[in-house]
C-alpha cells in the first residue's frame, strides 16, 4: 500500500486502516459492487458511493428496493450485498446460506403526520397502536386530546399509512408496538411485512412519504431523513421515562447507549429502551449490510463496509444518522476483518 494510491485520505485514516488490518481495494484495478435493499439507508449510501469512487475508483451501484427485497436478492446472490434495517430472522439467515450482518448506520424511524393547521403532536405507543389497529379513527379522539392539551385537534378522519413492501422500517415500527401494546403483539406481531387491520399502503419510504404528503389526516412511519427532506410534521413519541422525544440526533444517540454488548450475530434492538435513558427516542434503529462470507469480492466488500462504518459516518448528521457507538463499531470491524480471511 502506498500513499500515492490514496491522495485524498488523511494520513491518520491510512494509519487506522493499517492498524486494523482492513485494506482498501487493490491499486491494480478499480472494482465494482452492486447492492440492494433498505430505502432508509439509501440517502446516506448515495454519499458513501460517491466518495468511495472518488477516493478509490471503485463503483458501488445500489437499488433502494426495501429491506425484504434486499434480503431476497443477496440470498439469491443476484447482488454483492444486501441492506436491511431489520436483522435476519433465523429462516432468513438459513436461506442466505453463510451471510453475516454488519451494523453500518444508526438512525430512526419517525412518525410523520399531515394535519392542516397542526405542526406539533405528542403520541404514546398505545395510542399509536390503537390508530394502526383501526380502533382510534379521528384526530380529536379523547385519547389523543388527553396527551395534546392546548392543541385544538380537528374531527378529521385518520388515515394510517404503512409500507406495502417488505421493510426494515416496518420491522422497527412493529417491534416497537409489540413491546408497548399487548393487543398489537397478539393481533399483528413483528416482522418486515405484516397484515395491517387499517389504512393504506405505500411502496418504499418514497411511497409512504407521497401518501402522507398528499393526504390531510394521514399518519405514517417513515425514515427520519425522508421526514426532514420533505418537511413533514414529526410526532414526539413518549419513551419509557415518560418524556416525549423527537427523532433528533441526540435522542437517537441516547437510545443507542442502551447497547452494552453486541452478540456474535450483531443483532440489536434499541426500540423502547429502559427509562434510565431519559432522552432516548424510542423508535431508533441500526441498519445492516448483509454479505456472504464466501463472496468472490469479499476483500472489496470489506473495504466498502469498513469505509461506511468509519469515514462515511461524517455524512450522517445532515440526514439524521447518528455516529455508530464504539462498542457497535468494534463488533462490526471484527466481522468485516473475518471476511478477509
Amino acid at each position: 500500500m502506498t500513499l500515492a494510491r490514496y491522495p485524498k485520505i488523511a494520513l491518520v485514516a491510512v494509519i487506522a486502516c493499517l492498524a486494523t488490518g482492513i485494506m482498501t481495494s487493490s491499486a491494480a484495478a478499480a472494482g465494482s459492487l452492486t447492492g440492494a435493499g433498505s430505502t432508509l439507508v439509501a440517502p446516506l449510501e448515495a454519499y458513501w458511493a460517491q466518495e468511495f469512487q472518488h477516493l478509490y475508483g471503485d463503483t458501488v451501484t445500489y437499488a433502494a428496493v426495501g429491506s425484504g427485497a434486499g434480503i431476497a436478492q443477496i440470498s439469491a446472490r443476484t447482488v454483492d450485498f444486501g441492506a436491511s434495517d431489520a436483522p435476519l430472522s433465523s429462516t432468513q439467515a438459513a436461506g442466505c446460506n453463510g451471510c453475516v450482518q454488519i451494523p453500518w448506520a444508526l438512525t430512526a424511524t419517525g412518525v410523520a403526520f399531515h394535519l392542516e393547521g397542526i405542526r406539533k403532536l405528542n403520541l404514546t405507543g398505545p395510542v399509536l397502536a390503537a390508530v394502526f389497529l383501526g380502533k382510534i379513527t379521528s384526530w380529536n379522539d379523547p385519547a389523543i386530546a388527553k396527551i395534546n392539551k392546548g392543541i385544538s385537534l380537528p374531527s378529521q378522519k385518520i388515515t394510517p399509512v404503512f409500507r406495502s413492501d417488505g421493510s426494515g422500517d416496518t420491522y422497527a415500527f412493529t417491534d416497537y408496538l409489540s413491546r408497548i401494546s399487548p393487543a398489537w403483539k397478539s393481533q399483528v406481531g413483528n416482522a418486515t411485512a405484516v397484515n395491517y387491520p387499517a389504512g393504506v399502503g405505500g411502496k418504499g419510504n418514497d411511497g409512504v412519504t407521497a401518501v402522507v404528503s398528499s393526504t390531510n389526516g394521514a399518519i405514517g412511519y417513515i425514515s427520519a431523513s425522508y421526514i426532514i427532506a420533505h418537511k413533514l410534521g414529526a410526532a414526539a413519541l413518549q419513551n419509557a421515562a415518560g418524556n416525549y422525544e423527537y427523532p433528533n440526533l441526540k435522542n437517537i444517540e441516547a437510545a443507542a447507549k442502551s447497547v452494552k454488548h453486541v452478540p456474535a450475530n450483531n443483532e440489536m434492538h434499541i426500540v423502547s429502551p429502559p427509562k434510565k435513558y431519559r432522552l432516548a427516542y424510542p423508535l431508533s434503529t441500526f441498519t445492516y449490510a448483509i454479505v456472504p462470507t464466501a463472496a468472490p469480492q469479499r476483500g472489496l466488500l470489506a473495504s466498502w463496509i469498513y469505509y461506511a462504518m468509519t469515514a462515511g459516518q461524517k455524512f450522517g448528521a445532515a440526514l439524521d444518522f447518528a455516529p455508530i457507538p464504539k462498542v457497535v463499531l468494534n463488533a462490526g470491524v471484527k466481522t468485516v476483518k473475518a471476511l478477509q480471511k
